[in-house]
């Protein structure tokens, strides 16, 4: 489309890709109401072979965060109770059972995630509308990720541009155009339908994993979708977008006027649903092996009350 990204396009595109009011005024799943309770039957068709892929990252130390703007963390994982300390205390012999407990502290989009509809704002506003001031520090008051906790879930659709374009790994920086989408989806035999859940895999993290160290994988450069998918998402009439990268979106991003554009234009107008930091190596290697692009695709979120986020394990399943 040949968009010159700035402050304008952004403006351009959030007027003419809004979703406010479509599906009333008290929305707040967005394009999730793409799917209907048909394609979720018609996805469940697509299960053949029965093989399941977990696309989610481990939640432990080992993640991708590396202190991002001050805040982000990999998961802390401490127990509260053990097996040895049943030893020390010697519960057993006191008739007291000894058993296990534990405590996980994370941050919703410190490894594989959604992003809810409250996680980003325009001109202060949240999607539908809705002030940004809804989101204080008890939570998010509209939007919140609790909304979505049954409707993820549909017909997932792998992009692997990757293996499409010959390459282990799209280069830092290297912007996915629509095009790009449109001629990969083609050359592996897929379309692209209203209410699917796409997928896009650009080799980044798997990439992180060979060199044994994530570098900048969580907020520095790294390949991603350019600003016009906006309107190819809002064409398509997708669900959800996701990706193996930190941000989908390609960075360093195509303007210095506004941190993260494409999200300014997708989250807080058009009310979609983004999934980040997805592992697709098996499942892309699989589809590779058979052909197949399509499956039944689930990833229902934690019920976090007010969550701008929620960690996930998503599965494809064939």
């Amino acid at each position: 489309m040949g968009i010159q990204v700035g402050l304008n396009a952004i403006a351009e595109a959030s007027k003419k890709l809004s979703n406010w009011g479509r599906w009333g005024a008290d929305d707040q799943i967005g394009t999730l109401n793409f799917v209907t309770a048909q394609d979720i039957v018609g996805a469940t068709r697509l299960v053949r072979k029965g093989n399941a892929f977990s696309l989610g990252i481990p939640l432990d130390s080992s993640g991708p965060q590396t202190g991002l703007f001050g805040r982000r963390f990999n998961p802390i994982h401490m127990m509260l109770h053990s097996g040895a300390d049943g030893i020390a205390l010697n519960y057993e012999p006191t008739g007291a059972a000894s058993y296990a407990d534990d405590v996980l502290m994370l941050c919703v989009q410190g490894a594989t995630h959604w992003d809810s509809l409250g996680h980003v704002f325009y001109k202060n506003k949240m999607y539908n509308g809705y002030d940004a001031a809804l989101a204080n520090s008890s939570g998010i008051h509209k939007n919140g990720i609790q909304y979505t906790r049954n409707k993820m879930i549909g017909r997932g659709v792998l992009l692997d541009v990757a293996r499409f374009k010959g390459m282990d790994v799209l280069a830092d920086g290297y912007g996915i155009s629509n095009a790009e989408l449109d001629a990969c989806a083609k050359a592996q035999g897929v379309e692209i339908r209203r209410g699917d859940f796409v997928i896009i895999r650009t080799g980044q993290m798997e990439a992180c994993r060979k060199a044994g160290a994530w570098g900048g994988y969580a907020g520095g450069d790294g390949p991603g979708v350019k600003f016009e998918n906006c309107y190819w998402c809002h064409e398509k009439q997708i669900a959800a977008i996701c990706s193996d990268t930190w941000g989908v979106e390609v960075r360093p991003n195509e303007t210095t006027e506004a941190q993260q554009p494409w999200h300014w234009v997708v989250i807080p107008a058009m009310g979609l649903t983004m999934g980040e930091i997805f592992d697709l190596k098996e499942l892309a290697e699989d589809c590779a092996a058979d052909g197949v692009y399509e499956f039944l695709f689930t990833a229902p979120p934690l019920i976090i009350t007010g969550g701008s986020g929620s960690p996930i394990n998503p599965q494809a399943i064939k």
